[in-house]
């Protein structure tokens, strides 16, 4: 593949997640004040279609634009005192979370995508996001990390399971029409 088609690809997750960080941002009341967004939804699709490289390096180049001051995040945050705040490890964990999504569709090419595109989601987007998000979450709000578990973590699986289902289905039906669009099995 070209690197000119692999910046592109780059280019569109980013975007793609900016674009689902218009859709409202459903808050809780909960967890330091961390929205349920739909822009995880965009990192689970960067890695499964992307690959752990390319998948890593649109979250990366996503959140290089929120540093620099893009209000790309939901309710239209951005800039660098977002990477201090106490959703900094769950933004950490977007970008780790797209490589191992990534890396697991990559190591299950073989399988069938449904199953491989569950696991990595599951893997990847959620336990990942959550295993970086939850300490960090607990530190900056003085919590104890059962209670950023109980506010920071377990309200956002339901969703977070949802996102699993929309990324599987969108991944299985490119599969089904243009099988060479998921570059993480190639």
């Amino acid at each position: 593949m070209s690197s000119d088609r692999s910046l592109v690809h780059i280019a569109f997750y980013a975007a793609l997640i900016a674009a689902l960080g218009l859709m409202p941002k459903i808050e809780l009341g909960l967890a330091g004040g961390i929205p349920i967004t739909a822009q995880s939804l965009g990192v689970m699709l960067a890695g499964m279609m992307l690959g752990p490289v390319r998948g890593g390096l649109a979250v990366g180049l996503f959140l290089f634009l929120v540093a620099l001051g893009l209000p790309l995040l939901a309710g239209g945050r951005g800039g660098i005192g977002v990477f201090y705040g106490a959703s900094a490890g769950y933004l950490a964990g977007y970008l780790v979370g797209a490589i191992v999504v990534g890396a697991i569709m990559k190591a299950m090419r073989n399988t069938n995508v449904v199953f491989g595109a569950v696991v990595s989601g599951v893997i990847g987007g959620i336990v990942v996001v959550h295993a970086l998000g939850v300490p960090v979450l607990a530190y900056k709000a003085g919590m104890s990390l059962d209670q950023a578990i109980m506010v920071g973590s377990l309200p956002f699986i339901p969703g977070d399971l949802i996102k699993v289902v929309l990324a599987t289905l969108v991944a299985h039906t490119i599969a089904r029409g243009l099988p060479s669009a998921i570059l993480s099995r190639a």
